[in-house]
């Protein structure tokens, strides 16, 4: 088992300020778990940088010129209370955008079986003309029609495990047969979307749990609506926005997960995803705001994707 795992010093200078959960050290963290030598066969890739092309596969050229005249020189800008720009947040954001978009190649062309992406800031919050929740641009939404205008014909499944809706890769895709977008998440919770009545054109499926659940009631409805979905989709490559905010210890909610649920997760679709598409897929980091539980959940994720 092939696995590429994606990371590079730009991501830590996105700097969100004093006391914001969406900090670099979120980065450092699972850096220091990875670098055990448990995960001496873990491929380092250093990712090249995205460009304005990838990014307006999704976002329209005013959103993007928007948020690029918004950089600050010094200091920080805030485009609303939570989502932070700082003089690296360019550079940071085209990283993660490039990251990505080397994963489809790499993944897609046969190079390895599949990829974790550590990038910042996330992206799933991020609607086509709208930074919101930390996210600046989509970066899973991205990766989707990045594999499709490269390797047309691509069914793409997306499934989003951050305890918060991920409305930003809804609003993309919901018009959109060809890409099957599933969300499990805390509700009601930011950002307040998410219901089971939103379903696209028939694409969309939204999870929801209730603050208080564990592994227990996650499993279930992963066993009982998310991977029958899978499989009468039949993706061609398996996106995951991969949040561990989900973890009993993290402080932005309230779902009880551990990492051995995680680490059941992350086995169940890679099975699925040895049955519908040779075992491609990407990973791509969003949430987790406690950093040792982000960190030990991540190894068990990084981990069972190498086939250990």
């Amino acid at each position: 088992m092939t696995t590429l795992y994606y990371s590079h010093p730009d991501f830590l200078f996105h700097e969100t300020g004093a006391g914001h959960p969406e900090c670099a050290d979120r980065l450092r963290s699972i850096s220091k778990a990875l670098d055990k030598p448990e995960f001496k066969n873990l491929i380092r890739v250093s990712p090249p940088l995205g460009n304005e092309q990838q990014i307006r596969l999704i976002h329209p050229s005013y959103h993007l010129d928007a948020i690029l005249a918004a950089i600050p020189e010094h200091g920080h800008h805030y485009l609303d209370q939570d989502t932070v720009l700082s003089p690296g947040s360019q550079q940071a954001a085209f990283r993660a955008v490039g990251a990505v978009c080397d994963a489809v190649d790499k993944v897609l062309t046969g190079q390895a079986n599949n990829a974790f992406c550590a990038i910042r800031p996330p992206g799933h919050h991020a609607e086509p003309d709208l930074a919101m929740g930390f996210c600046l641009f989509n970066n899973i939404a991205i990766a989707a029609e990045y594999a499709r205008c490269h390797y047309p014909g691509q069914r793409i499944a997306i499934v989003d495990f951050d305890v918060h809706h991920g409305n930003g890769t809804q609003a993309t895709f919901e018009k959109q047969s060809a890409i099957l977008y599933i969300s499990s998440h805390e509700m009601p919770h930011y950002p307040g979307t998410g219901y089971p009545s939103e379903t696209g054109v028939g694409n969309i499926i939204n999870v929801p749990l209730s603050a208080g659940d564990t592994g227990v009631e996650f499993r279930k409805k992963y066993n009982a609506i998310v991977f029958p979905a899978l499989r009468h989709f039949k993706p061609d490559l398996l996106l995951i926005s991969s949040g561990f905010d989900a973890h009993k210890d993290d402080p932005l909610a309230s779902i009880m997960m551990v990492e051995d649920d995680f680490r059941w997760l992350t086995e169940a679709l890679m099975k699925i995803a040895d049955s519908y598409c040779k075992g491609r897929i990407i990973s791509v980091l969003e949430g987790g705001y406690h950093l040792n539980s982000l960190a030990s959940s991540v190894a068990v994720h990084v981990k069972t994707l190498m086939g250990d």
